[in-house]
């Protein structure tokens, strides 16, 4: 069959409500990729003072870049039916590249710098590049080649900053990034073409089938909190510091998960369950900002049971803490916002009270800030929930 063949119709295909077993196979790979940033987190943690911003700053452009992927794909899958075959082999191949990528993240500034920006060019550059082939004759195409030029300009950046190394290569690629992170903002426009979004093409996104995706990854990422503390529990064995920092985590991994699928933009929710969200056009990046929270949380608790002995570093107390206020920030824009309905305050509240509660940490015991930390999520679930008068008494929504 001709390759015009295999393709027709790809642009008038829609996605399904819900998630294939594919997507669920694709989030695989992220869970390693999750661990790896995790990991570089706890090192940043441990490296003297004066090189904390820049391997910060390497952590956070990471953790962007594999968002990037993650976020296009999931609005790829959310767009058009990934049960096609095309769409599946693409996804694979993307899930193979993901791999590589997340395999190289801990040398990526060092000698697998080339290996990280071509297999990151590649990806980014060959999505938009497939579906400008697949898309041939539809109104759609136009978009498909507008986010080809963009990515193909941040390429040259990416693998320039691969090949140059040392202080160049963070120059590369925060400006590569960053031209992907506006191109997605303004939605990629070009002179003479302007930046006219999906809607307007006649392209219908599947809000549904992208929420649910949300959950999932969210979900990918509340297991790091798990993984973090449970293991480093593991190791030494049960201490009382231990387990009270455990037990901490297990109470902040609930108060997440309670916060995120309960919450609601108005204090007057319909939907009881939290279910049929609306998304806000920010979505993804209030998204970008839930999972770094949680990672960071998760790097905090499990550096806590490691090492419970007073005094506790003030960058550990910034993570243990602004972890959950990036979670906040990001759960309270996820959905859209209205005159009509305003946002509910309890998470604005929620910001509020953990910076107020992070100013006198440094002078308590680390296993205190695991404590204090879980008791003030805590506080904010109870207060959230007040806030919205439900009329059901479910208590366990579906994705």
């Amino acid at each position: 069959m001709s390759p015009s063949g295999v393709f027709r119709g790809l642009g008038d295909t829609r996605s399904p409500n819900s998630a294939t077993v594919l997507e669920l196979l694709f989030d695989i790979v992220y869970v390693f990729a999750l661990a790896r940033l995790a990991g570089r987190v706890a090192d940043d943690l441990t490296i003297v003072r004066h090189t904390l911003l820049s391997e910060a700053g390497q952590t956070v452009l990471f953790f962007a870049a594999m968002w990037m992927i993650w976020s296009l794909n999931a609005l790829l899958s959310s767009t058009y039916d990934p049960r096609r075959p095309e769409l599946q082999a693409f996804l694979l191949a993307t899930m193979f590249g993901t791999l590589v990528l997340a395999v190289s993240l801990p040398q990526a500034f060092g000698q697998r710098g080339v290996v990280f920006s071509v297999t990151y060019v590649i990806i980014q550059v060959g999505r938009p590049l497939f579906l400008a082939f697949a898309l041939r004759g539809h109104p759609v195409q136009g978009f498909s080649i507008r986010i080809l030029t963009w990515h193909s300009a941040s390429g040259v950046l990416w693998i320039s900053g691969g090949i140059s190394g040392g202080l160049g290569r963070g120059v590369f690629w925060t400006i590569a990034l960053a031209i992907e992170l506006i191109g997605a903002a303004i939605t990629y426009p070009l002179p003479r073409v302007g930046g006219r979004q999906l809607n307007s093409l006649g392209v219908t996104v599947s809000q549904t089938h992208l929420a649910e995706r949300y959950n999932q990854f969210f979900m990918i990422a509340l297991a790091e909190v798990v993984l973090e503390a449970g293991a480093a529990v593991s190791f030494p064995g049960f201490s009382r510091d231990g387990t009270i920092t455990l037990v901490a985590s297990f109470v902040a991994v609930v108060a997440f998960w309670r916060i995120y699928f309960y919450h609601a933009r108005s204090g007057n929710a319909s939907s009881p369950s939290g279910e049929g969200i609306e998304l806000s056009r920010w979505a993804s990046y209030s998204l970008l900002l839930i999972v770094g929270g949680i990672i960071c949380t998760a790097v905090g608790f499990g550096q806590i049971i490691e090492d419970p002995h007073p005094p506790i570093d003030w960058a550990l107390v910034v993570i243990v803490f602004g972890g959950p206020v990036l979670f906040l920030i990001g759960r309270g824009f996820l959905e859209k916002g209205s005159r009509a309905t305003p946002r509910c305050p309890a998470l604005f509240v929620g910001v509020v009270a953990l910076i107020v509660g992070a100013l006198p940490m440094v002078l308590l015991p680390p296993v205190a800030v695991a404590v204090t930390v879980a008791v003030i999520l805590a506080g904010i679930t109870v207060f959230d929930q007040r806030a919205h008068q439900r009329g059901s008494p479910e208590s366990n929504p579906t994705l």
